[in-house]
């Protein structure tokens, strides 16, 4: 049982908030209630440890629980909103950082029983800037082993599992974010998308992931996985996680490969709406078969949302050639390097997956690869963007099913009405990494439940650096939707915990 931190004896309670609710709160709200006197950090880091405390026995979301060091954070975010001297709109305000991400203090797990306990030496720039703007780090979140999966277990943690029903998988790497997002264990959440790692688990949990613009957020170590891997927020609103890309988006040098240029305040121009906005829509991007109806269900209905708001959307066909051979290339490589020096032994301690992935990049040739990230990809991203120059944007399914059952790689046959699925994870997840391997910004949003009450997400997708475009949009949608449906749905799966 994780302790829960006292409250401050100072501040009153918000209004009759009882603990449990204040980290409902949006990160806005917090602030506002913060500047006003009403919350304190202090409460509402221990209204989210009473959340973990309480669900994290059943979802197995964190890899370890900074305690002392979220409540020594959050008694100077306290003193800082109290003398007025905070440091910004996300002071105070809990966050969470996956394990594949560097935290000053804190071991590097990774989900692999390879990976040792020594601590990191050093934040990784996202980190960082969270500390800089006075956010309350809590604790660093699952993910599979080295990410190398779109399920969320590992060797080290086991299984993370989905609160709408626990016997289906959270989705991933970004595992225990996309929970803890959902459960109110946090407000911000940090992730890492390299093939769907932060759609995937976003779409399966009904909350917000969004990938950024490859470069808008600086990284450092960079991922095996070269211009794959993106590193961006997960929160329950497209508010929440426009707040934390301008604050995670500013510059840091130790990334060659980053913009390393003040953001936006990405945050402060979402009310704009998507009157006037020119939206291409895609059922399958040319290739995806075997959807199951209700995604595609999800996706007419963003549609009839985005026309409503006064959107011009029109189906459209990109005829784009699976680039999964392109991902598999560079994928693969990198899982070898990863694993490069570890014994045949070593290698036997980890998931089964990652081992064999490793081992067919070892036969993966230079060459390959070089085609892979240059003309493969430069192909790609020349037909993507032929089309935006006749759409703003492009929205799609974001995933093919819902969660699939927990501990399973791919889905079992007839699952979701499909003979099969294939032997490989990428099978169900068509609408991901294209806009890896483009480096475009694409965000999963929330767009209703299937049959069995389980969350359907929709991607939207920009050109490169439209993020404020996409954010724009896609709080639009949000804001379009049924009002309260999503939320009280949400507020009876807390209830039923």
């Amino acid at each position: 049982m994780f302790p829960v931190a006292t409250r401050s004896s100072d501040l009153p309670l918000y209004g009759e908030l009882v603990m449990a609710e204040l980290a409902s709160m949006s990160a806005l709200a917090l602030s506002a209630a913060y500047r006003a006197r009403e919350l304190s950090p202090v409460e509402v880091l221990g209204s989210c440890l009473e959340r973990i405390e309480r669900f994290e026995p059943k979802v197995n979301a964190f890899v370890v629980l900074d305690r002392e060091g979220a409540l020594t954070a959050a008694r100077a975010s306290e003193l800082r909103w109290r003398r007025g001297e905070q440091l910004g709109p996300a002071d105070g305000v809990p966050a969470t950082i996956k394990d594949n991400i560097a935290w000053h203090g804190l071991p590097t797990r990774q989900g692999s029983l390879l990976t040792t306990e020594t601590p990191a030496a050093f934040d990784a720039p996202a980190v960082a800037r969270l500390k800089e703007a006075g956010c309350v780090l809590l604790g660093k979140t699952t993910m599979p082993e080295f990410g190398w999966k779109g399920v969320g277990d590992s060797p080290l943690t086991g299984i993370t599992r989905n609160p709408w029903d626990l016997s289906r998988t959270s989705g991933g790497s970004s595992a225990g974010a996309a929970v803890a997002a959902l459960l109110g264990m946090g407000i911000l959440h940090l992730g890492t998308d390299g093939a769907g790692s932060i759609r995937i688990p976003a779409s399966f949990c009904g909350v917000v992931g969004f990938k950024p613009s490859y470069g808008a957020v600086p990284s450092y170590p960079l991922s095996a996985m070269g211009g794959l891997a993106h590193v961006g927020p997960l929160a329950r609103t497209v508010a929440e996680a426009a707040l934390m890309l301008s604050i995670i988006g500013r510059p840091d040098h130790r990334d060659p490969t980053a913009w390393n240029e003040i953001p936006p305040g990405f945050h402060e121009g979402l009310d704009k709406g998507a009157r006037g906005l020119r939206v291409g829509c895609s059922v399958d991007l040319g290739y995806a078969e075997h959807l199951d109806p209700e995604a595609i269900s999800g996706l007419r209905r963003a549609v009839d949302r985005f026309h409503a708001l006064g959107a011009f959307v029109e189906d459209v066909n990109p005829e784009l050639d699976d680039p999964k051979d392109v991902l598999a290339t560079l994928w693969e490589a990198g899982a070898a390097l990863i694993l490069r020096s570890f014994s045949d032994q070593d290698r036997s301690r980890c998931d089964p997956g990652m081992a064999g992935a490793a081992k067919r990049g070892e036969e993966v040739d230079g060459a390959s690869v070089i085609e892979a990230i240059t003309p493969k990809r430069i192909a790609l991203s020349a037909k993507l963007n032929q089309l935006f120059e006749r759409y703003d944007l492009l929205i799609t399914p974001q995933m093919a099913t819902t969660a699939l059952p927990a501990g399973m790689d791919t889905p079992p046959p007839g699952f979701a009405a499909r003979k099969e699925w294939g032997t490989d994870w990428i099978d169900w997840s068509p609408f991901t990494y294209p806009f890896n391997i483009a480096q475009l910004p694409a965000i999963s949003v929330p767009c209703g439940f299937d049959r069995e009450g389980l969350p359907i997400g929709v991607q939207i997708v920009g050109p490169m650096r439209a993020d404020a475009l996409v954010l724009r949009a896609a709080h639009a949608l949000e804001g379009a939707m049924p009002p309260g449906a999503i939320d009280k749905a949400k507020a009876d799966l807390l209830a039923s915990f």
